[in-house]
């Protein structure tokens, strides 16, 4: 009887630590098949992504675009697409605008000159990593707006996992848009991992939003530089650029979205170097527009009938930054702005488009707004002396 307790307890020793490998082994079976299910679900996510392509062009910073027929690319399978009365309309747009973006006017951007052949546009390819990039943007990690973001709690551990802007914006007056403008001085503010600053318009329709602008965020685009981007928001879904079905429906064939805007503007140097922007809404379809450079040519669009309301009621130009840990990332040069063209970041030619299509270029019912005023300021002006007429200077040097 002696020896039969240490026998039993080595038994059911023996017969736990058993149970503990089959349920390791178990657990690792599991995990293989998640494994291959998601290898899966990102191969289908990937297909969808990458439609098919006529042929596969080069930026010339040696970036891919497949050259995809315009109804085929992913906006068109968002479920509204599916409508033959929304399609309809939408094939009446393309067959009235299609030969007027076949200019070439963006070819320098590409190895062969050109862009894309006429009916079809740049949609750029996606592999598996930066798929998974994009997964790893969680909603903290997305473009907002700053009417509902507040201070937080500086003691709190989250205060630094969040936005801060420097931005002059409409107030809550029950006017109504159909568009905005602004042309900015290109900056490359420094950030890390984790992070972006970002320099763009921002039209709340309603609790949904479009944003276009330029950004750096390494997450989204792998480097450092100043990119073009837009940002959708919509039922609760939102995209980046053109990736997904609430992206923005590509329609010229030489743009690449999401390319780096070069050369750099520098501080306190003679030359400054301007990206312009306009988001509008025309007047004859309702559908919203964003227009690039001097000659505001059509990039893209997204169409009326996704939004709960035909018209934005708020507006705000400037900066955005997100940090998911302290310090925060630098706003357009890193420096408090001082309301000088030669040292300041800024966008000038503020304009918006008013609620009976007209062009308002005083916009002089506009509020400051920076949410950390120890990383982050921002000065609108409509002084004279400013050749750029309606000006906003912004930016910051971070660190909080």
């Amino acid at each position: 009887m002696g020896r039969r307790g240490p026998v039993i307890w080595v038994f059911l020793m023996c017969c736990i630590f058993g149970q503990i490998i089959v349920s390791h082994n178990n657990g690792f079976v599991e995990a293989k098949r998640f494994s291959k299910f998601d290898d899966l679900e990102i191969a289908k996510r990937l297909k969808a992504m990458n439609k098919p392509a006529v042929n596969i062009i080069k930026t010339i910073d040696g970036e891919s675009y497949g050259c995809v027929d315009f109804f085929k690319q992913p906006a068109f399978d968002h479920p509204s697409m599916k409508n033959p009365a929304n399609l309809y309309k939408m094939r009446q747009l393309w067959e009235g605008m299609r030969n007027q973006t076949n200019d070439g006017e963006f070819g320098y951007l590409w190895e062969n000159g050109v862009g894309c052949p006429i009916g079809t546009v740049p949609i750029q390819r996606v592999t598996k990593e930066d798929l998974l990039r994009l997964d790893s943007l969680d909603d903290n990690h997305k473009p907002r707006g700053s009417w509902n973001t507040t201070n937080g709690d500086p003691s709190s551990p989250m205060y630094y996992d969040q936005h801060h802007y420097a931005v002059a914006r409409t107030k809550y007056t029950g006017r109504k848009f159909h568009g905005a403008t602004m042309e900015l001085c290109i900056t490359a503010p420094t950030v890390k991992p984790r992070q972006y600053s970002a320099t763009r318009i921002h039209m709340q329709i309603g609790k949904e939003f479009i944003q276009v602008g330029l950004t750096v965020n390494p997450v989204l685009y792998k480097d450092h530089q100043p990119r073009t981007f837009v940002y959708t928001y919509v039922h609760g879904k939102s995209c980046y650029n053109s990736y997904c079905t609430t992206g923005m429906s590509v329609v010229r064939r030489d743009f690449p979205l999401g390319t780096a805007i070069k050369p750099v503007s520098v501080r306190g140097a003679n030359m400054t170097y301007y990206g312009t922007f306009r988001l509008v809404q025309d007047n004859k379809y309702g559908i919203w527009w964003f227009q690039y450079g001097k000659k505001a040519l059509d990039v893209g669009i997204w169409p009326d009938y996704w939004f709960d309301q035909s018209y934005g009621n708020l507006i705000e130009w400037g900066g955005e930054v997100y940090s998911a840990y302290q310090p925060s990332p630098q706003m357009g040069y890193g420096y408090f702005p001082v309301e000088s063209v030669r040292y300041d970041a800024y966008m000038q030619h503020i304009s918006v488009l008013d609620s009976n299509f007209n062009i308002d270029r005083n916009v002089s019912y506009l509020e400051d707004s920076s949410d950390a005023t120890r990383g982050y300021k921002v000065i609108d002006s409509t002084d004279p002396k400013h050749e750029g007429g309606h000006v906003i200077f912004y930016g910051g040097p971070g660190n909080i």
